[in-house]
């Protein structure tokens, strides 16, 4: 099969090369999928994970991606919950080849169905962005109606995510970004938008929940926005400050059928939006991760016509 892997993590998304690699095959509780559609986050190329086992054993050469959706094709002894032949779509295991691939086995548990009246793409690009959003609003961030959120990143893959589920839930938006991004954080649903390079940040603090996908600066900041007993909420790793009278919480996505059942169900009936920028087949996938001019929204690799 076609795949795409990485061999260097100095190269980063340079360093990628298609390839031709052995077909995977369904260990227990394993379903293999033909995928039909794959999404990419360049941070994968920094984690451990990407990179060695769980003995911490090297991997490379790895096969990148994490998201995905495509047709069941073959089941594992003992899985039960999904079918051959079926249409799924969800996540991958960090630690274990990845969806940039014409195949890729998956424990089931990490997919649910992707309804008929779905595309490929548009699962392979809600995935992700869509269970970090729905789980650092309302696990974490235990987000009400009547409250209010910042949202840095908001014209981008995850932040256009949150944005939507936010307003969605009854909360009072504010967007963060570049200048260049004001209008389409505002048409995800933001109803203020901040420019990071020109407007005062601070200005908008005193909210219920900041939501950080960037870090740094940016995140250490953010603390001083979060009102008495109110959540910073970040996938940026650790934070260097904290709330002075609220908390902190940095966190890792766990995949959910559930969840994912009820991110695509809004798919459906209109009322989330998925952010691709750019859709590219796999044999293009290379350059489509190294482009020439700054790509906004997601990228999505069509593995299949």
């Amino acid at each position: 099969m076609k795949a795409i892997v990485v061999t260097d993590q100095a190269a980063g998304t340079a360093g990628m090369k298609l390839v031709e690699r052995p077909e995977p095959q369904a260990a227990i509780n394993d379903v293999v999928v033909q995928v039909h559609a794959s999404g990419f986050t360049s941070g994968e190329l920094t984690w451990p994970s990407t990179w060695t086992d769980r003995l911490d054993r090297d991997r490379s050469p790895t096969i990148p991606g994490q998201e995905l959706a495509g047709i069941v094709t073959a089941l594992g002894y003992g899985t039960t919950g999904l079918s051959v032949g079926q249409r799924v779509f969800g996540l991958s295991d960090s630690y274990r080849s990845g969806t940039l691939a014409e195949y890729v086995a998956v424990e089931a548990r990490n997919l649910a169905p992707l309804p008929g009246d779905v595309e490929f793409s548009v699962g392979a690009a809600v995935a992700m962005p869509g269970l970090t959003a729905w789980q650092g609003l309302f696990v974490h961030g235990r987000l009400q109606a009547g409250q209010s959120v910042l949202v840095h990143g908001a014209a981008g893959a995850v932040g256009s995510m949150v944005t939507q589920l936010a307003r969605e839930a009854g909360a009072y938006v504010i967007g963060t970004g570049r200048a260049a991004d004001r209008q389409k954080a505002l048409d995800f649903g933001a109803q203020e938008f901040v420019d990071l390079e020109n407007d005062d940040l601070e200005g908008a603090g005193g909210v219920h929940l900041v939501f950080d996908v960037i870090g740094g600066e940016i995140g250490k900041r953010s603390a001083g926005l979060v009102r008495t007993g109110g959540t910073l909420v970040t996938i940026a790793g650790p934070t260097e400050a904290r709330p002075a009278d609220g908390v902190a919480i940095d966190f890792v996505l766990v995949s959910d059928r559930a969840q994912l059942g009820e991110i695509v169900q809004r798919v459906r009936d209109g009322r989330l939006r998925t952010n691709i920028g750019n859709i590219a087949p796999l044999d293009e996938a290379v350059a489509a991760f190294n482009p020439t001019r700054r790509m906004s929204g997601k990228t999505i690799i069509r593995v299949r016509p």
